[in-house]
């Protein structure tokens, strides 16, 4: 496992912006895992900006997203779909048709998550997978719970992360109470795992998450298992390791 303590959260981007550039300039035809939430944005604008100067090229890169909410589709504007176009595809040439997002409109959960999993396996699996680490621990939208879920699924999102999210909506009200979600086999199968965390809040899961016990009370513990993980955080982040 290798960590990098940053000063703040811009560093904390530039330096998880170029471990992602480091993977596409090594393989351009890579399968990215990608991320969603607050944590991921100041790389992703960092990408966009390497790729605006002509320093990388996404046209043979493949994406697939950790999660989407159930019930939201690419025309609702919190969507997970809507999230990825307006931060990084839109910005950069990658193909449409070599990104994906489980489609939150299926309302056939068994089918979906089964058909997702497809998807990745047709790809080969994942080369980089960035992740964010919720407050309780959560990776995906895998939650706390008494056992990891190891293919995509559905899960009902606890209170802490419909909270947590609620600052992307109107209203606590307006937050859904379900997800599809990558589960902890194929996060787990990804070659290499970039997690990056940002802000004191997320200092307790980041400690509880590596130097804790490995339990599915705290999902990104299972991490610990993996042989190529890479933590970025920022100081306040890192504070409690």
């Amino acid at each position: 496992m290798r960590i990098y303590k940053e000063k703040d959260y811009e560093a904390m981007s530039r330096r998880a912006a170029n471990i992602i550039a480091a993977q596409v300039m090594l393989k351009p035809d890579c399968v990215l895992g990608l991320a969603t939430g607050s944590s991921p944005i100041g790389a992703y604008e960092c990408l966009v900006g390497q790729y605006r100067v002509g320093d990388l090229d996404f046209a043979a890169v493949r994406t697939v997203n950790l999660d989407e909410y159930k019930g939201l589709g690419a025309g609702d504007e919190q969507s997970y779909v809507n999230f990825m176009n307006e931060n990084l595809f839109s910005k950069i040439n990658i193909a449409k048709e070599n990104t994906n997002v489980p489609n939150g409109l299926n309302e056939d959960a068994d089918g979906e998550c089964a058909r997702y999993d497809e998807v990745i396996a047709g790809m080969g699996g994942i080369d980089l997978q960035l992740l964010g680490i919720g407050n309780n621990g959560h990776i995906g939208f895998n939650e706390p719970a008494e056992s990891f879920a190891k293919g995509t699924h559905e899960v009902r999102l606890t209170e802490n992360t419909r909270e947590a999210n609620a600052r992307f909506f109107s209203s606590l009200d307006k937050v859904p109470t379900a997800a599809y979600t990558m589960g902890i086999q194929s996060i787990m199968q990804a070659k290499t795992i970039l997690l990056i965390a940002s802000g004191k809040a997320k200092a307790q899961a980041v400690r509880d998450a590596f130097c804790g016990p490995i339990t599915p009370q705290v999902p990104a513990s299972v991490l610990q298992l993996h042989p190529d993980v890479i933590l970025v955080g920022d100081e306040e982040a890192l504070s409690l390791m």
